[in-house]
């Protein structure tokens, strides 16, 4: 085993997913639909890198604290940065923004209650409905990178987008739930 983590293939393929966000924004940006499918396929391959860094790390045994770090960043970065550079563009309508708002509220708010508790030793960890969760938002914004290229995919990105907006506020609500002790206990 490598002894720098950051030479981890898990970890190499968590930072690739973090830099291939550079390119996805700015072909995005561009407005051009053939540009947009090469973003979109660079997406793809960055989402499904979630995956596969997960499984190496578990298959290979090659776990590190900077890929626990790392992981679940990469993700937030992927999702929220997407999400800006869609609702710049417009692909987002007025009623997107409800669950694309509770998404990025969510995964902001989540992060800081992780951070708090981490400070009280607490370890909220990582549920089998959240891996869902994460799984319908990279979903729902490949449809969302889709429905430009591909017209009529309206009603399936508004569901698929509503669903995952659902599923992170569930998932919310569960993290929450679970640290409510912690959080309204009296400080020593």
């Amino acid at each position: 085993m490598a002894k720098n983590p950051i030479l981890l293939v898990p970890n190499l393929i968590t930072i690739a997913r973090i830099l291939a966000i550079i390119p996805i924004v700015w072909l995005v940006m561009q407005g051009d639909l053939v540009l947009r499918g090469i973003a979109l396929a660079i997406y793809i391959i960055a989402a499904a890198s979630d995956w596969l860094d997960g499984y190496l790390a578990r298959a290979w045994n090659q776990y590190s604290p900077l890929g626990r770090m790392l992981d679940p960043i990469a993700d937030k970065l992927l999702v929220g940065i997407l999400i800006a550079v869609l609702a710049w563009d417009g692909s987002f309508s007025g009623w997107d923004m409800i669950p694309v708002c509770a998404i990025l509220f969510r995964e902001f708010f989540i992060s800081g209650l992780r951070e708090f508790l981490g400070n009280t030793k607490v370890v909220l960890n990582v549920t089998w409905l959240a891996k869902w969760k994460t799984t319908f938002q990279l979903v729902a914004l490949a449809i969302v990178l889709l429905e430009r290229i591909v017209p009529g995919l309206g009603l399936v990105s508004d569901i698929v987008l509503w669903v995952a907006g659902a599923l992170t506020v569930w998932t919310g609500l569960q993290y929450l739930r679970a640290s409510w002790p912690h959080l309204v206990q009296e400080q020593k």
